[in-house]
């Protein structure tokens, strides 16, 4: 087949110009025709591979495009614009590390290249380096006040470095010039929100929304806010306006908080359904595949073994084990799948055939359930929580052990733990320094004892200037030894964490410091819990406010706590 005649150069310079011309203009189709034609002529024209290679990603087809500006960089290699849209075509096939590559090939170049630099700190956010994301935004800020998308980035690095103040303020500069940005509106509400200011959060939502009404991450956002403010309801109008919008706009996280939602308002038969939706919600593992089916109710057990295995935290495992006696009841043979720490407590649950750490080798079973699916899988409703309490003992053994260790601490005896795992998404409300319950010790004929694991660094400071709370949770070898000590404890006070969640299942008298928003199984305005009887919930007035919370628990302890025996197990009444 013979090769095409090359055109003679003046007719190639005039139609690529034309093209040229088109796509200023945003004729893409004609600049596409014209441009081919072009490259036919002369297959390494580097102006025209890389012209319509800007042309395919434009279009989304960023797999055309690639092939094309490879084709131009390897043409003219020297070239800072090549290299940087062949980076954004990278970045839009999810080549990430070979993106961020060709932007800092472009800056080695012209290290003035403002559009390089911009998506090199776009690209740094993406991968969550935001120190050197920042670093690039600033150059790019300082040399073009006006390049709008990164003064954005740089609002969302300061923001992902938790510099929220300083991220406001980039916000408010950018709107200042353009008033209209819906992205710097909804931006503006993330970083209200993380300052806690939620109803702040919601106004610059509905900026958002009303200058893009299909806006999904701003319905979401305020969703959020609306939950952090227990404004349920109109939460679950944010959620719905997410679902209206059709598919790939975030339902399913839509979904999981309207589960949340439905199920703070005690609507547990439609919340559990949604809260199905968990597994699909964005930074969640998928949920496990196994060979055997899943099940969820939908037949009897009789003589079948299920295997249920923990999801999430220790809390949840505690709360969701009370299932496991129903299933053995009904006829299913019962084995747990769990954390190693829950393991020897939980093998002695009621209906329970084996209880195994997480990743150890399965034994056999015929069905499966996720924990958190027991409750939608028993139909639970709000009036037929099972709750029989206890249903967690501790063993006789470590109550005998954790008793001669604990004989010098007179009665009444507290247990206390303020913080949870620092990692959980709601750490910084549920928590509470130690320094704060500084009221409760000053109640000097009670013996203190804290359960805290691994206490954070300023709280170990704090520990040891509290002569009244003897500190025994760098002794706690796993809940067996937990459990022991709530035994021995006439009172746990505990944030909501998975010891509020033990002391819960054991029977014990526990009080929990509720934040503002607490999790779904507290209810709205509830002092009490159909999950746990003997659990009392103390809950903040207003976000933040501990210091009310704490007061009304001191002023109860005091009044209440002498009232409140100690029962051991009558195996053990004798030990000395």
């Amino acid at each position: 087949m013979a090769r095409p005649v090359p055109r003679p150069l003046p007719t190639v310079a005039r139609e690529f110009a034309l093209a040229a011309d088109h796509f200023r203009a945003g004729r893409l189709d004609e600049a596409e025709t014209v441009g081919t034609r072009v490259l036919k002529a002369l297959p390494d024209h580097f102006d025209v591979l890389h012209l319509l290679g800007v042309i395919k990603l434009k279009r989304g087809k960023a797999g055309a495009a690639l092939g094309l500006l490879e084709a131009a960089v390897k043409t003219n290699p020297r070239s800072p614009d090549a290299l940087t849209n062949l980076g954004l075509t990278l970045a839009a096939l999810n080549r990430d590390s070979d993106a961020l590559a060709s932007f800092e090939q472009a800056l080695a170049l012209a290290p003035e290249h403002v559009d390089a630099q911009a998506n090199r700190g776009s690209m740094l956010l993406k991968l969550h380096r935001p120190v050197e994301a920042l670093a690039s935004l600033d150059r790019v800020v300082a040399a073009a006040p006006g390049h709008v998308s990164a003064q954005i980035n740089r609002g969302n690095a300061l923001a992902l470095l938790e510099r929220f103040d300083e991220a406001l303020a980039q916000y408010d500069a950018l709107l200042a010039i353009h008033p209209e940005h819906p992205e710097a509106h909804f931006n503006r509400g993330r970083a209200l929100a993380s300052l806690q200011r939620h109803a702040e959060a919601i106004a610059a939502y509905d900026q958002a929304l009303s200058r893009r009404p299909d806006y999904a991450r701003a319905h979401l956002s305020r969703g959020f806010s609306l939950q952090a403010l227990n404004r349920f309801e109109e939460a679950l109008a944010s959620f719905a306006a997410v679902e209206a919008l059709g598919p790939g706009q975030g339902q399913n996280d839509a979904r999981h908080n309207a589960a949340l939602s439905r199920l703070t308002l005690g609507d547990y038969r439609r919340g559990f359904e949604l809260y199905e939706a968990r597994w699909l919600r964005s930074n969640m593992p998928q949920r496990r595949s196994f060979k055997k089916p899943l099940w969820l109710g939908e037949y009897p057990l009789h003589r079948k073994t299920i295997l249920l295995h923990a999801e999430q935290g220790l809390g949840d495992t505690i709360l969701f084990a009370r299932y496991a006696p129903l299933l053995a009841r009904s006829g299913a043979r019962v084995v747990l799948e769990v954390q190693p720490e829950l393991v020897s407590l939980l093998a002695r649950l009621e209906g329970v055939a084996e209880a195994i750490a997480r990743d150890d080798p399965l034994p056999a079973f015929d069905v499966h359930c996720p924990m958190g699916s027991l409750p939608l899988a028993l139909h639970t409703e709000l009036a037929s929580v099972p709750a029989e309490i206890p249903y967690i003992k501790a063993s006789d053994a470590r109550i005998a052990e954790w008793q001669t260790r604990l004989a010098a601490l007179s009665a009444p005896r507290v247990a206390v733990a303020w913080s949870g795992r620092a990692s959980q998404a709601n750490d910084r409300n549920r928590s509470i320094a130690l320094e704060r319950l500084a009221p409760l010790f000053a109640l000097d004929r009670l013996s203190f004892i804290s359960i805290q694991h691994e206490p954070r660094a300023k709280d170990a400071e704090v520990l040891a200037r509290i002569p009244g709370l003897t500190h025994v949770g760098d002794s706690l070898r796993d809940f067996e030894d937990t459990a022991a000590v709530l035994s021995l404890a006439d009172l746990v006070v505990s944030v909501d964490t998975s010891v509020a969640n033990l002391g819960g299942a054991m029977g014990r008298p526990t009080w929990i410091p509720l934040a503002f928003n607490a999790d779904w199984r507290w209810l709205l305005e509830r002092t009490d819990s159909p999950w746990y009887p003997t659990v009392r919930l103390y809950r903040q007035p207003v976000p933040g406010d501990w210091d009310s919370v704490i007061a009304r628990v001191r002023d109860e302890m005091a009044i209440t706590l002498g009232e409140v025996p100690c029962t051991l197990p009558a195996s053990l009444q004798s030990v000395p």
